[in-house]
């Protein structure tokens, strides 16, 4: 019988912070060495936001204020015989830097705040750029109302 793999909910944060998003080269898979948002699973009792700001301090030592839903995509790996490894069902979130200067670590090899416009140059997690400048779009509105 084949395991069974079933998908596992997780939270990151688009953190902005003077027009630039924070992203992190992965440490660990899916995705390693990969950018990203900082992000992850979200644990039994947590609301999606508590999990994206949570992770976003776990990750890179940042304390952010989630402002908003921007994104949700799937993030599946197969094995190079096409069997199912992992499903991760990700919600973005917009959020706004508090304090913490972002440091690298075992999940984060390296940091950086990018334009939305520098992310699609980067070798990233899939689909990224469509989250960060979803984001981005998310970030005008709420700045104009």
């Amino acid at each position: 019988m084949t395991d069974l793999v079933r998908p596992t909910l997780a939270a990151s944060a688009a953190v902005f912070r003077n027009g630039r998003v924070l992203l992190a080269r992965r440490g660990k898979g899916p995705g390693e060495g990969l950018w990203s948002l900082p992000g992850g699973r979200v644990e039994p009792g947590e609301t999606l936001a508590e999990a994206a700001a949570r992770e976003v301090m776990e990750e890179v030592q940042v304390e952010a204020e989630i402002l908003a839903v921007a994104a949700a995509r799937d993030i599946i790996v197969r094995a190079p015989d096409g069997a199912l490894r992992s499903h991760f069902v990700v919600i973005a979130h917009l959020a706004r830097w508090r304090s913490g200067e972002p440091m690298t670590g075992e999940e984060a090899l390296e940091v950086g705040w990018f334009t939305p416009e520098e992310v699609a140059g980067l070798a990233t997690t899939d689909g990224l750029s469509d989250v960060v400048f979803a984001a981005a779009r998310l970030r005008a509105v709420e700045a104009a109302s």
